[in-house]
């Protein structure tokens, strides 16, 4: 790597129900790391899966969620999460839902962005946040620590959570735009790959190729189908709680919900076209034409 690299620089911290951002300025990177980040319900989860897959060659029985914690969420603090990561033996695959500005950036690490249509987004968020159990509010709103108001159960209508996400950039969770802008900003870094799931949905099994290759990975060709089986949606899905935080004990109906119908555009029977249209538009103001295109259907 150039030695004149320009290398991204934390300006921030950033703090809510969810956040908090200052684990990164304490946590010892290794050579090796690698980071999933995306905006929340982007394919997180499945790029967690991917890498999990490469790194242990098709083991069906690890522990995605457990090996592979969320970074900046601020349950449990880091006192207890921090040691925990420093404790791992294997190749540590982090993930976070900051922004680049908001994150301890080593040169040497590897970065993953993983990124979705805004309209998809929300509606596998709007599933995630209206099945979560009162657990899973006690332990963002009651837990020492929050920083703003609490997260609230969301409206009936999705319409109106739409209209809420749009109008407030990301309400009730945390900002959009520039969490994907961010991310675009330093796509030509040697150590950031950005992967788009309409990619993945179309051709998964390319896409888990140039992620090992970027990784460094040595694909175990003996193993290559039991890694493309375990990395399908219809295999995460009946395998929920391996990949599910807490064995998905924030949600009622179990894990299997947090991995809902993995499907795009089912936006797209409730949104008018002018709906839509707003959408787009917004999306290219606040983005630049090239990303914009590249959020809405990816490569």
């Amino acid at each position: 790597m150039s030695d004149s690299t320009k290398w991204p620089v934390k300006t921030r911290e950033l703090h809510n129900h969810h956040f908090d951002s200052t684990i990164w300025n304490d946590l010892v990177f290794r050579d090796d790391d690698v980071v999933i980040a995306t905006y929340a319900k982007s394919g997180t989860t499945w790029m967690q899966q991917i890498v999990a897959q490469l790194l242990f060659h098709g083991d069906p029985d690890i522990a995605v969620a457990e090996m592979s914690p969320w970074v900046d969420l601020r349950v449990p603090p880091k006192e207890v999460k921090l040691p925990l990561l420093e404790a791992q033996t294997h190749r540590r695959f982090m993930k976070t839902h900051l922004p680049v500005d908001a994150i301890q950036f080593s040169p040497n690490a590897k970065y993953l962005y993983i990124a979705r249509d805004g309209r998809d987004v929300v509606w596998s968020m709007y599933n995630h946040h209206a099945n979560a159990n009162q657990t899973w509010y006690d332990a963002l709103n009651n837990t020492p620590g929050r920083v703003g108001p609490p997260i609230e159960p969301p409206p009936s209508d999705i319409r109106q959570y739409w209209r809420e996400w749009l109008d407030r950039d990301g309400y009730p969770f945390w900002p959009f735009w520039e969490n994907v802008r961010s991310w675009w900003a330093v796509r030509d870094l040697p150590n950031v790959k950005l992967v788009h799931f309409s990619d993945l949905k179309q051709d998964m099994a390319r896409e888990i190729r140039g992620i090992a290759a970027f990784l460094d990975i040595a694909i175990d060709e003996s193993q290559w189908d039991a890694i493309v089986k375990h990395c399908s949606f219809e295999w995460m899905k009946k395998n929920a709680t391996k990949s599910v935080p807490l064995g998905g004990a924030f949600w009622d109906a179990g894990a299997d919900v947090f991995i809902n119908k993995g499907v795009n555009g089912r936006w797209s029977d409730t949104l008018s076209p002018e709906e839509s249209a707003e959408y787009e538009q917004r999306s290219r103001a606040e983005l630049g034409d090239a990303c914009a295109r590249w959020l809405a259907a990816g490569a």
